[in-house]
């Protein structure tokens, strides 16, 4: 399965890493390439992994390259930068992986100009933008992992409350990849029934309100990394998952981040919304049925970015 398929990763760090582990480990690539800064991290990570996929359902050589050695890759993921600092701000963690992407894109463009771009690198929607605008690659083929993160984070968390499966639970997290992230609770079901019904009519469930579950998300990822100091577990399997519905043209509807043209009146912002993803990347965007209030709060986050690119001057 999938033999013949390169995926170059663009970060050795704890994120890069984990997702060339976890791609691995799920038998999606016959050859990965770790491309970092620091060359000895890389190398040993790639040697890491190698040395367990004698016992892998699927071989897989994994190596420590440069931009030269992601020559034509099928999917390049980029997991570069900085992680957020306690007190720093969005603008000056943007500003920081802005110049560091804006080095890297001419590099590994030139090498794979038909890849798929998947962006994990924070934060996502003003590094979706940016590589769209200097790239000069057609928006189908950038993908930012956006809110899908969030989606399974939120997804979790409900089905704990509901006392079933994450996967009965259909509700999605729009908008921005961080503060500003919002749920369309009009829409949200579990086996078809609205969220709020099927706990109205469960009263031996707990049901926090819809704030504080929205707080939850956003604090999610704060949580993990006070306890731990990073996150990159759910990451990574999020960004195989994307992977995975790539590679297997799954045509799979999830909330990515990639550039509006006048949904909801947002233009020149990427952003998340329900997104077609198949082989082509992201095929078709979806503008979700939402309510007055719902769709007020997906505007007031898409001006946040727009404002931040904006700070940029991107």
């Amino acid at each position: 399965m999938n033999r013949g398929v390169k995926i170059s990763i663009l970060g050795a760090g704890r994120v890069g890493s984990t997702v060339a582990h976890t791609i691995a480990v799920q038998g999606l690539a016959s050859q990965i390439v770790l491309v970092d800064i620091f060359k000895d991290k890389a190398k040993g990570e790639a040697l890491d992994i190698r040395q367990g996929a004698a016992v892998m359902d699927m071989p897989v050589d994994v190596i420590a390259g440069d931009y030269a050695d992601t020559v034509d890759s099928d999917i390049v993921i980029f997991t570069l930068g900085a992680a957020r600092k306690p007190g720093q701000t969005r603008i000056d963690l943007a500003k920081g992986n802005v110049e560091i992407i804006e080095s890297v894109i001419p590099e590994v463009v030139k090498y794979s100009p038909d890849a798929k771009y998947v962006v994990v690198s924070n934060p996502v929607d003003i590094i979706t933008y940016t590589i769209l605008k200097i790239s000069g690659l057609p928006e189908s083929q950038v993908i930012g992992t956006g809110c899908l993160l969030d989606t399974a984070r939120l997804r979790d968390e409900v089905a704990t409350y509901a006392q079933v499966s994450p996967k009965n639970i259909h509700l999605n997290v729009y908008g921005e990849h961080g503060a500003t992230a919002m749920i369309p609770w009009s829409r949200g079901t579990i086996y078809g029934e609205n969220i709020d019904k099927y706990f109205a009519d469960r009263p031996e469930l707990t049901w926090p309100s819809h704030e504080e579950i929205l707080a939850d998300v956003h604090g999610a990822g704060g949580k993990v990394i006070g306890l731990k100091g990073a996150t990159f577990f759910a990451v990574s399997v999020v960004t195989a998952y994307v992977v995975d519905t790539i590679l297997h043209d799954a045509k799979t509807v999830m909330p990515l981040s990639t550039m509006l043209h006048g949904q909801f009146g947002l233009d020149d912002v990427c952003i998340s919304l329900p997104c077609v993803l198949g082989a082509r990347g992201i095929e078709k965007v979806n503008t979700p049925i939402m309510s007055d209030e719902e769709i007020a709060e997906f505007i007031k986050s898409g001006n946040s970015l727009k404002e931040i690119t904006a700070k940029l001057g991107l």
